[in-house]
């Protein structure tokens, strides 16, 4: 049976490919997994039945064989330990190496990066936002720099593409870092080698496909 992930039935992304189920998406298609889609409206993210799935009624979650699961992070590692080779190394250094990075990228990056999205949607329009927005920017820089410094020329975080880059690509991607990229060629380049890769490709197009078809009811 193939899994099924929930996702937005109208993301509130504008078709950008910046939803958590991208993450999914993007996993599944990298091992060659088909998979189905319950799309479940804002209006229902409270109801028994997703919080059943979800307990803090979000998005994805990843249903199969009487297993659910929901966050991310755990969902790319089901994903990569399930399909072993693909998005993890076979040796075991080399695993937890990648998987290091899968918890940098939800920890260490993602944190921060949050952080300065949710400072400038919600206090723009407040008396201390020039004081405290260098200090937010400057919380972003550092990590991006120490990432930037550790990527150095290499083409992948370490070796082959791994579930790490994914997870960290995909945290790169959030507008709050992708506007600071130009400042940092190599971590640039490294996003774009990341969309060019076919699964990328066909789990955004999966997704944009989903917001186009809601916004056009």
């Amino acid at each position: 049976m193939n899994p099924t992930i929930t996702a937005f039935k109208k993301s509130p992304d504008g078709g950008r490919g910046l939803a958590r189920d991208m993450r999914v998406r993007w996993a599944l298609e990298e091992v060659g997994q088909p998979y189905d889609v319950n799309l479940v409206p804002w209006e229902h993210f409270k109801d028994p039945e997703h919080l059943a799935r979800q307990p803090f009624g979000q998005i994805p979650t990843y249903e199969q064989d009487g297993l659910t699961l929901f966050e991310t992070g755990s969902i790319v590692l089901h994903i990569a330990e399930t399909h072993p080779g693909t998005l993890l190394p076979t040796d075991p250094d080399g695993r937890a190496r990648a998987i290091t990075w899968m918890f940098a990228a939800v920890g260490t990056m993602e944190l921060v990066v949050i952080e300065r999205e949710q400072f400038i949607l919600f206090e723009k329009d407040k008396p201390w936002f020039d004081d405290r927005k260098p200090i937010v920017d400057k919380k972003v820089r550092d990590r991006l720099q120490r990432l930037s410094d550790y990527l150095g020329g290499a083409e992948w975080l370490d070796g082959e593409f791994s579930a790490g880059d994914l997870m960290m690509v995909e945290v790169l991607k959030r507008p709050a870092s992708a506007l600071l990229l130009p400042d940092y060629p190599n971590l640039a380049a490294y996003v774009a080698r990341a969309e060019a890769r076919p699964a990328f490709k066909r789990a955004f197009e999966a997704q944009h496909a989903v917001f186009v078809a809601a916004t056009a009811q």
